[in-house]
């Protein structure tokens, strides 16, 4: 029960490497592996043993919780492709998308109600999806490492806005 660290995540659950897969197939593989790897099985075990386990469990917990997040999932294609995206230092956007980012920040601001905060993510929702075809065709059709790269941005930029309406949400509660 040695981790194969080198082995990729899709691999490791026996995915092919894209970023539209198939989400029963890798939650069951989740499953199967947990149940052969989960340190409770291992309890009485000697210690090389139990770490083996806990290194497996945390290895496929990792690689799980990467591949089911979109975010995460097409970050870590291009990865595997080599490409380095420049997330922490290439934070150019195109104009359009900076507009549309100073729009959804005054539509959050100007949320005085759940019901508007509702309307912003549904609408945000609508984008993400929209935005993730878009990342489905740049990386599994046509193989654009670059203008997958552009879009990935943006998806980041949109999840953390949802992560704004979640705590706005929450302010509304307080």
């Amino acid at each position: 029960m040695k981790p194969d660290i080198a082995q990729d995540h899709f691999s490791l659950f026996g995915l092919a490497p894209a970023y539209v897969l198939d989400a029963a197939a890798l939650d069951g593989a989740y499953r199967e592996i947990q149940s052969r790897v989960h340190p409770d099985r291992y309890a009485a075990a000697g210690e090389a043993e139990k770490r083996a386990s806990l290194q497996w469990t945390t290895r496929v917990n990792e690689a799980y919780r990467t591949l089911k997040d979109p975010v995460q999932r097409a970050r870590y294609l291009l990865e595997l492709r080599g490409v380095d995206a420049g997330f922490e230092t290439n934070t150019t956007m195109p104009p359009a998308f900076l507009m549309r980012q100073m729009e959804l920040r005054e539509a959050l601001e100007a949320a005085a109600d759940a019901r508007d905060l509702d309307a912003l993510a549904q609408q945000l929702a609508g984008e993400r999806a929209a935005l993730q075809a878009a990342l489905a065709v740049k990386l599994d059709a046509e193989g654009d490492n670059t203008a997958a790269a552009g879009l990935l941005r943006e998806l980041q930029f949109l999840a953390r806005f949802g992560e704004d309406i979640d705590n706005a949400y929450a302010a509304l509660e307080a």
